[in-house]
């Protein structure tokens, strides 16, 4: 079991989406003092989840390239990939009935949520490496590290549960489906940070899509851009292009990369 901070516990506020309804209460984390400022040059580290801490893609996009053949769009699961990483099945369902001639409904999307998460309980593993990077920055930090997805909670907290990453992330969270835009906007990002009591320009952010490296980049962060050799992942070059400032292709290296970073 990992140690649990000691100190105040108040409810967040997220100024970011008013005027729109709050998200469920969390734990606010203490604002960074230079009593307690970590060794790292960074105040808190922001990871996305999907492909950066557990190896999802390939499984939700199976059964999406499944859904959508059943609507009429015969698209592979690579296809599909290539399309839809990054992005919420809702944020895309223009798309969707532009190929299936299908509105895609509230409905629908349940049903495609009940099939990968079925699926996801069966197949899911961790990314390779990175228990121990959440485990070592969360101590170094003292607690200052987050989630922010553009998935719906539900699946976001099912797959932390399923690896053993939940008890590091309890209470901090955040979903771009609960903030008024998603990514590629910086909302979930920026309330992330919020939170935690830190500036944004002071967290790294860990992604591994050119759209969450775009959220990252927007909300001021410097992000490190999780890039293997694989399909569920954008390429070196995309994320450097939307202005990753460091790609990476080891989740173990992580600590020290943040670690040995140095501003320009």
């Amino acid at each position: 079991m990992c140690r649990r901070r000691a100190g105040t516990r108040a409810i967040a506020t997220y100024s970011i989406l008013k005027p729109f309804e709050t998200l469920p209460p969390i734990a606010r984390m203490p604002a960074t003092t230079p009593a307690t400022k970590p060794s790292l040059p960074f105040d808190a580290v922001i990871f996305d989840c999907d492909g950066v801490l557990v190896d999802s893609e390939l499984i939700t996009n199976r059964v999406l390239s499944q859904m959508l053949g059943e609507l009429g769009w015969a698209i592979s699961v690579e296809e599909t990939m290539r399309v839809f990483i990054g992005k919420a099945v809702r944020d895309e369902a223009a798309r969707i009935e532009a190929n299936t001639g299908v509105t895609i409904t509230d409905e629908w999307l349940t049903q495609f949520r009940e099939r990968r998460n079925a699926a996801l309980e069966r197949e899911l593993v961790g990314i390779d490496g990175a228990l121990a990077a959440v485990r070592a920055l969360y101590e170094a930090l003292d607690g200052r590290i987050a989630v922010a997805s553009g998935a719906d909670r539900p699946k976001v907290e099912m797959q932390l549960k399923k690896t053993g990453l939940f008890e590091y992330f309890e209470g901090r969270i955040f979903s771009g489906h609960e903030m008024p835009r998603s990514k590629p906007h910086p909302d979930v990002y920026l309330a992330a940070a919020e939170a935690l009591g830190v500036d944004p320009t002071r967290c790294a952010v860990v992604e591994d899509t050119v759209t969450g490296a775009t959220a990252g980049v927007a909300a001021g962060a410097t992000v490190f851009g999780y890039a293997p050799a694989s399909l569920s992942h954008s390429t070196p070059d995309g994320l450097r292009e939307v202005g990753a400032a460091r790609v990476f292709e080891d989740m173990a290296q992580l600590p020290a990369l943040l670690a040995q970073w140095r501003r320009a």
